[in-house]
């Protein structure tokens, strides 16, 4: 596996997807920059660009990356829109013009030409968004109930010493989540999720956070509160690990830091 440079900390998570899914893709196919861009038509110093988050792929490069690699180009091009959309928020907010690629391929301005496209991709990353907050909010909802019936078959008394002017959750658990570590067929896992390939990044939250905070501590690493957030203590305790192992430092969990993770 290719160790690469570690990506800007200031590179959005939308964009750092993408680019640690063009890594990956590289990377399985064994192929050096220069063989790269003899297949796809894109130079070698473009692909260096693109590959350390220093500029947007376009389009036509992601998907002639996927189909190189044998990856879904469909699946890919959509992580290219949501990326686009932040990129192009990241320029516009910085006022400065769209680096070129180097290689006589000028990146394409945020024109009106592009302000469908970027609208639609704006869309879909809110719907997107939106999906993942409900499927989160369904299974926090069910954990709790399933973490606190025990106390609301328990004995009254708990609840009748406190006082009357105690508000409703002053007898609730501080965390949502809890870590039930116990190995199963050679892997650890946590009781919050089993998966084994689910991309988590900065910025998200639900119980894959959390199962990889549970395993980052059984690994000896400080991941903060295990509250289903990835924050700056999560994503730094992700980093170390990756280290050791000897992993894309990227800060992103995916099927390889999963698999360090589980054992």
């Amino acid at each position: 596996m290719s160790r690469w440079k570690e990506l800007p900390a200031e590179l959005d998570p939308r964009v750092r997807q993408l680019v640690v899914r063009l890594r990956r893709l590289k990377d399985h196919g064994g192929l050096s920059l220069r063989q790269l861009a003899a297949k796809t038509g894109y130079s070698a110093k473009s692909w260096e660009r693109y590959l350390h988050g220093r500029s947007l792929p376009p389009r036509e490069a992601v998907e002639a990356a996927a189909r190189l690699g044998g990856d879904d180009p469909v699946r890919l091009l959509a992580l290219h829109e949501v990326a686009a959309a932040a990129w192009a928020d990241r320029r516009a907010a910085a006022s400065a013009p769209l680096e070129s690629d180097g290689d006589g391929r000028a990146a394409e301005p945020r024109d009106r030409t592009r302000g469908g496209r970027s609208l639609y991709a704006v869309l879909v990353a809110g719907a997107v968004a939106l999906v993942l907050a409900a499927s989160s909010a369904v299974l926090l909802v069910a954990q709790r109930t399933s973490d606190d019936g025990t106390r609301a078959a328990g004995p009254a008394a708990a609840t009748s010493t406190a006082p009357a002017t105690a508000p409703p959750t002053a007898t609730r658990t501080p965390a949502a989540y809890r870590c039930r570590v116990e190995r199963v067929d050679g892997r650890w896992y946590a009781g919050n999720s089993r998966t084994r390939d689910a991309l988590v990044a900065y910025g998200h939250a639900g119980p894959e956070v959390a199962e990889a905070q549970c395993l980052l501590r059984r690994a000896g690493l400080d991941p903060g509160a295990v509250d289903g957030v990835f924050g700056p203590l999560t994503q730094r305790a992700v980093k170390q690990v990756q280290k050791r192992e000897g992993l894309v430092v990227d800060g992103i969990i995916g099927p390889h830091t999963w698999q360090a993770l589980r054992g």
